[in-house]
C-alpha cells in the first residue's frame, strides 16, 4: 500500500501524531522501522490486543520493518496508565510463560520469516544489564521529574489519597521510554505506535531521545478498541474474550463477533479486518437497509474467527452455530455442545437408562422439560415437532440408546424450532 496513512486516516485509526505534517509523508514508500508494545501480564492477549496487532500487520504490508515487543522487564512493573490501583507484581517464571504464549499468538499476524521479517523482542533481555546506579547514572539524569509529573496516569494517581502511586510504577514510564531509545540504537526504530492510553509513555520515549542522543523519534496513537456507548470491547459477562482457545473457544470467539452491535460494527470493520474500502461501504450501506440480515457482523466473525483461530477454528465455529439454529449435529464433544447450548435447560441420568431396549423417546422428552405430560410429548411426535440432536423423531415407539448420544455424554433434544434441552447421561 503506498500510502498507509492515508488508509489509516480512512479507518480511522489515527487518533494523534506527534508530527501531522511531516509523518504522512515519512511513511510513504515503506523502508521504516516501528515498534508497538504488548504488556504480558498473562499468557495471552485479549481482543484489545487486535488492536497494536493488526496495526504492525498493516505496516508490515505496506513494506515497513515492525517490532512487537513484549515486555518481560516493564511487566515486572505494571502500567500505570488507565489504572486505578496499584497492579499486581508477576515473578519471573509467570512472566517467561506470559511471553511465550504472547509470542505464539503473534505468529499468526505477523510474518517473522519472509523477505521483510518481523522482529520478536523482550525487553527483559537488554534491561537485566544494567544495575540500578548505572541506570540512574545513564538513563535516569536525562529524565526530568518535573515532566513525569505532569503526564496523566501519573497526575490523576497523585491526586487520589486513598490509592496514589509507589515509586515502582512512577518508574514504568522511565523503563519504557528507554526501550524507544534502546530501539531505535539497536534497530534504527523511528516511530512507536499505541493506544491512546500510551501517549504520554511515547511522548516521553521521544523525549528521551532527544536528550540522550539529539535525535528525532516519532509517535502514533490509534483509538481504544470501545462500544458506542464508552466501555472497552471484549467485556462479557463470562469475563474477557481472549486469543487463546483455551481461554476463550472459537466458537465463543466467533459468537461475540456475530452479537457486535450496529453501532459497532463498521468500526470493527475498519479497525480490525483488512478488507477494501468499497466492501466496508458496501456492508456500511446493508446494514443501513437491512441491519436483521446481520451481513456486517457475519463478515467481522468470519474475518477474525479465521486470523485468530485459523480455517479450522472458523468451520467449527460456523458448524457450530448452524447447530443452534437448526443444523444436524454430529463430530461434536461435549466441551463444544456445552459452549452452545451454555444457556439451555439440561437433566443429568444414569447411562443405564440407554442400555437393553433403551429410554422411550415420550420418556425422554418428558425429562427433559420439553413436555409436561407423556400426552403432550405425543402430540408434539405427531405434529413432527420431536428433534433428536437436531433430527426429526416420528413415532412414539421410538427407543434411544448409547447411538443417539451427540457426544460422549450428551443427548440434544429438541420441540418445535428454538425449545431445546439436554440430557446428560453419566
Amino acid at each position: 500500500m503506498s500510502d498507509i496513512f492515508a488508509d489509516l486516516q480512512w479507518r480511522g485509526l489515527i487518533h494523534q501524531t506527534t508530527d501531522d505534517k511531516h509523518l504522512p509523508q515519512f511513511l510513504k514508500g515503506g523502508g521504516r522501522t516501528i515498534y508497538a508494545g504488548f504488556d504480558p501480564t498473562s499468557d495471552s492477549l485479549h481482543v484489545g490486543g487486535l488492536m497494536p496487532l493488526m496495526y504492525l500487520r498493516r505496516l508490515q504490508k505496506a513494506g515497513h520493518r515492525v517490532i512487537a515487543l513484549v515486555g518481560g522487564a516493564t511487566g515486572m512493573i505494571g502500567d500505570p496508565s488507565g489504572k486505578s490501583e496499584e497492579r499486581k507484581l508477576l515473578d519471573e517464571q509467570a512472566l517467561q510463560r506470559n511471553v511465550e504464549g504472547i509470542s505464539r499468538q503473534m505468529r499468526r499476524f505477523l510474518d517473522f520469516e519472509g523477505p521483510n521479517p518481523a522482529l520478536l523482542l523482550n525487553n527483559f533481555d537488554w534491561m537485566r544489564e544494567f544495575t540500578y546506579l548505572s541506570f540512574l547514572r545513564d538513563v535516569g539524569k536525562h529524565f526530568p521529574v518535573n515532566v513525569m509529573m505532569a503526564k496523566d496516569s501519573v497526575r490523576s494517581r497523585l491526586e487520589r489519597d486513598d490509592v496514589g502511586i509507589s515509586y515502582t510504577e512512577f518508574s514504568y514510564m522511565l523503563l519504557q521510554a528507554y526501550d524507544f531509545v534502546h530501539l531505535h540504537q539497536q534497530h534504527g526504530c523511528e516511530v512507536q505506535v499505541g493506544g491512546s492510553d500510551q501517549w504520554g509513555n511515547i511522548t516521553a520515549g521521544i523525549d528521551l531521545a532527544r536528550r540522550m542522543n539529539g535525535v528525532q523519534l516519532y509517535g502514533i496513537t490509534c483509538p481504544l478498541l470501545l462500544t458506542s456507548t464508552g466501555q472497552k470491547m471484549g467485556k462479557t459477562e463470562q469475563g474477557a474474550v481472549w486469543l487463546s482457545a483455551e481461554k476463550t473457544s472459537a466458537y465463543l470467539f466467533y459468537q461475540y463477533w456475530m452479537n457486535v452491535a450496529d453501532e459497532d460494527a463498521g468500526r470493527c470493520l475498519r479497525f480490525l479486518t483488512e478488507l477494501p474500502h468499497a466492501e466496508i461501504d458496501a456492508l456500511d450501506r446493508s446494514r443501513a437497509e437491512a441491519p436483521q440480515r446481520r451481513d456486517s457482523q457475519r463478515r467481522l466473525a468470519d474475518e477474525l474467527t479465521a486470523m485468530v483461530h485459523g480455517e479450522e477454528g472458523l468451520a467449527t465455529a460456523q458448524r457450530a452455530t448452524e447447530i443452534f439454529f437448526g443444523g444436524e449435529i454430529g463430530a461434536m464433544n461435549d466441551e463444544q455442545l456445552a459452549e452452545i447450548f451454555a444457556d439451555v435447560p439440561s437433566k443429568a441420568l444414569p447411562r443405564q437408562r440407554l442400555e437393553g431396549e433403551g429410554l422411550g423417546i415420550l420418556d425422554a422428552f418428558c425429562e427433559a422439560g420439553l413436555a409436561g405430560s407423556k400426552g403432550e410429548a405425543r402430540r408434539t411426535l405427531q405434529q413432527g415437532g420431536a428433534y433428536v440432536n437436531n433430527r426429526r423423531r416420528e413415532g412414539e415407539d421410538t427407543r434411544l440408546t448409547v447411538a443417539d448420544l451427540a457426544s460422549e455424554t450428551v443427548m440434544v433434544l429438541r420441540s418445535g424450532r428454538k425449545k431445546y434441552a439436554l440430557l446428560r447421561f453419566q
